[in-house]
């Protein structure tokens, strides 16, 4: 028994937590063909299985359970359908060497959900659990992780609110539930440099808001202004404030520049303000060049200089005509590094860096040791987790 914080329910002290020993298993009797690694496209195909967990006010957490992949059931009138109490994860699992299955820093995943989950009044739970629930499932279905270099096995946790009526109110019961879906590499036809639309008439995210969370209807509005950003040519949003770059679409956007100094580089990406989500890749990234930059741990590489600061379109188009930018890019789950080629703003197009082989040596060096960390091909500060 412990405290579990839900809205209404800030002062019950004795319901359950989720407890990942009482998990049951319950078999598909008829397992799924697995596609050809080269049809997958992103979140397109299940796996057999989900894992399901309910949280009733009375009791807390109920028994975890895994079990054939199925629809779930819902009140009409449930928080989540009418007040968007729904946040989700969104991380990957690999085939190591030896052919185990491996998670990247899944603890940070989890631990961001529970943040997420606090922004919308949603039950708190036991991450440690969680992250071993997740870690059975994914040991379950490790034949449907692609075997080839960029593919993956993609999970995607999320927790909605249950409870019926339209009342505006925080949701009281909540289903947390995992899914898989086996997905291709963003680019199929190698690293091309990413077109950004900047646009600040609409906005992802605002001081004060949700934007550090992952909240589902964080996501939606930006629906319309894809779409018109795609029509004018473009490949994603660079979401502005007034003049302040946030994200790249759902990426992180690091630009990399020359110091005056001479000491190397500044990796240079916005800094956490409330507006941003705190990303997986763009931690890693940061970590990664923080290191580099105290003992060279990239072959090749100038020392790099982790910076967080606010990064302006005025900033980027100065750093270009003054020859400081060398080199954009964009981070995240889906695409691990993308570079960026231009950006669009104000009628015209800023013309940025662009490489034969698609990334500059900051972006290639990150992007080839975090997916050798993800492989198991390199070791790291126990950022790949192995599944049992």
């Amino acid at each position: 028994m412990v405290a579990v914080s839900n809205g209404n329910l800030e002062s019950v002290s004795s319901v359950l937590d989720l407890d990942a020993s009482k998990l049951t298993i319950t078999l598909a009797e008829n397992l799924l063909p697995i596609p050809e690694a080269e049809t997958l496209g992103f979140g397109q195909v299940h796996t057999d299985h989900m894992l399901t967990i309910s949280f009733d006010p009375t009791i807390g957490w109920g028994a975890p359970e895994i079990k054939p992949y199925s629809p779930v059931t819902l009140d009409p009138m449930s928080s989540c359908l009418q007040y968007a109490t729904n946040i989700f994860e969104g991380m990957k699992a690999f085939i190591g060497p030896n052919g185990e299955a491996r998670l990247f820093r899944p603890d940070q995943n989890v631990a961001r959900l529970a943040k997420s989950a606090e922004r919308v009044v949603l039950p708190s739970f036991n991450k440690e659990q969680l992250l071993n629930l997740i870690q059975k499932l994914v040991a379950l279905e490790k034949r449907w992780i692609p075997v080839k270099e960029g593919y993956s096995l993609y999970i995607r946790p999320t927790m909605i609110g249950t409870s019926p009526g339209l009342n505006l109110v925080p949701s009281n019961n909540a289903l947390l539930y995992v899914v898989l879906s086996p997905a291709g590499p963003f680019f199929r036809t190698g690293l091309r440099p990413l077109a950004l639309l900047g646009v600040k008439d609409n906005v992802r995210a605002w001081p004060g808001g949700t934007g550090a969370h992952k909240l589902s209807l964080n996501y939606s509005p930006a629906f319309l202004p894809q779409r018109l950003a795609t029509k004018k040519g473009y490949d994603q949003i660079l979401w502005l404030l007034g003049d302040v770059v946030t994200e790249a679409g759902a990426m992180n956007f690091f630009a990399v520049l020359r110091r005056d100094d001479g000491d190397g580089v500044d990796v240079v990406t916005p800094a956490l303000d409330g507006t941003i989500l705190p990303g997986i890749t763009r931690l890693s990234c940061l970590a990664l060049c923080k290191a580099h930059g105290e003992s060279a741990i990239f072959e090749g590489l100038p020392k790099t200089h982790a910076v967080e600061r606010r990064i302006t379109m005025t900033d980027l188009k100065a750093w270009t005509e003054e020859g400081r930018l060398v080199e954009s890019f964009a981070v995240g789950t889906a695409v691990i590094v993308a570079p960026v080629g231009k950006i669009g703003h104000e009628g015209g197009d800023l013309i940025l860096p662009m490489f034969e082989a698609g990334l500059g040596p900051v972006g290639a060096a990150l992007r080839r040791r975090i997916l050798d960390i993800q492989e198991g091909k390199a070791e790291w500060e126990n950022w790949s987790v192995v599944c049992v």
